[in-house]
């Protein structure tokens, strides 16, 4: 999944191993055994990360994006804050180069 890629690497996650740690966790992925898309656990850091840049993104991405994550969150519908954390992803890399 491209999306779970296009995350590890906005994480600091190396191309074709990924290192992920949580809690007790230590362990070393490929790309196809990234969750993600599946797992509360692997994507809260990802929306914590997306959260914290909030205020230095332009007013496009906060003012759209950054609602679409919070909606995700609130409802508790993990594809929904999937989605939205992938978009500002790919806003802020645009943004970035």
């Amino acid at each position: 999944m491209n999306d779970n890629k296009l995350i590890a690497e906005f994480m600091g996650m190396e191309n074709n191993l990924y290192h992920f740690q949580s809690h007790d966790t230590d362990i070393h992925y490929t790309n196809s055994e990234l969750k993600f898309h599946t797992s509360w656990d692997w994507l809260m850091p990802v929306i914590e990360k997306c959260l914290v840049g909030e205020a230095e993104q332009s007013d496009e991405i906060s003012n759209t994006t950054i609602k679409n994550i919070y909606e995700g969150i609130c409802n508790q519908d993990i594809s929904h804050a999937y989605k939205s954390a992938v978009e500002f992803i790919k806003e802020y890399n645009n943004d970035t180069i």
